[in-house]
């Protein structure tokens, strides 16, 4: 997995998003896949990050990723550590939810209405969707959510 801070155009809200690569970004964003979790902005960008580099084994606390301003370093505390854990929870949540699901890929959007109109019978499955069919969805009252982390698909696994 890989983290990025992303920056909508709109509002210039940066926010982080999960992926499997650094292609899996390259992917989602070259399909307008990325949307701003505030303001549903989908001219999504990279964001300016200070590179992670692991500290020497007997220096102290770094200071985190400096802010584009001209703010002050923030030392690491104890709620990074807390966050961490709730991040690995939240994936293990998912994945759990997951287990009986199946992978249809782009086929998602076809899938949920065809299950929500009866036409085919009702089983969990996962995939991908763009933002604007997501909210065609659910104007329809398909039953969708959005996934808190990206999905590698089966066939990129190793």
């Amino acid at each position: 997995m890989i983290v990025f801070d992303l920056k909508c155009s709109a509002q210039d809200h940066v926010f982080e998003a999960w992926f499997g690569s650094s292609a899996d970004y390259e992917d989602q964003a070259a399909r307008g896949l990325l949307t701003c979790p505030m303001c549903g902005d989908t001219q999504v960008a990279k964001a300016l990050m200070a590179p992670a580099v692991a500290p020497k084994g007997n220096s102290r606390p770094a200071a985190v990723r400096q802010p584009e301003s001209d703010a002050a370093p923030v030392a690491v505390t104890g709620d990074e550590a807390r966050m961490r854990e709730l991040m690995a929870s939240l994936a293990q949540a998912q994945a759990k939810v997951l287990e009986g699901s199946t992978w249809v890929g782009r086929g998602f959007a076809e899938q949920a209405r065809a299950m929500h109109y009866g036409e085919q019978d009702r089983v969990s499955i996962h995939g991908e969707v763009a933002p604007d069919e997501a909210r065609a969805l659910i104007a329809e009252g398909v039953e969708v959510a959005a996934l808190p982390f990206p999905v590698i698909p089966p066939e990129a696994k190793n």
